[in-house]
């Protein structure tokens, strides 16, 4: 059972960066398709980006593409979210999630909360205009 811990969150400016890490104790953290949600006050939890297993294929929420990169480092069981141009919109608290199914290919990306199987315990971002 993987157990996920991010971490970097914190205050910034509209505009500025920021990198998330998720970290898991995992061994085989390269057979677990990965992704970042977010939840901000009052609403849903919301998928923001996903990598395959082999991190060669990625996906992304529409209100984040070309501003965020997910990346992963398998010798490191470490997946990413670079995060760029921020806006005070982002403020939310954010996710890591793991996903295991041996029937997933390398290039599967996982775009749905229920298609996660673990969850970390957040970490908050908060974006000031």
């Amino acid at each position: 059972q993987a157990q996920l811990k991010e971490s970097g969150g914190g205050l910034v400016q509209a505009g500025g960066s920021l990198r998330l890490s998720c970290a898991a104790s995992e061994r085989t953290f390269s057979s677990y398709t990965m992704g970042w949600f977010r939840q901000a006050p009052g609403k849903e939890r919301e998928f923001v980006a996903g990598i395959s297993r082999s991190g060669s294929a990625t996906d992304y929420t529409d209100s984040v593409k070309g501003r965020f990169t997910i990346s992963r480092d398998n010798a490191k069981n470490t997946v990413y979210l670079q995060m760029n141009s921020l806006k005070p919109e982002d403020t939310a608290v954010y996710y890591c999630a793991a996903r295991f199914r041996l029937r997933d290919s390398a290039i599967y990306v996982a775009t749905w909360l229920t298609d996660y199987d673990y969850w970390g315990q957040g970490t908050q971002l908060t974006v000031s205009s």
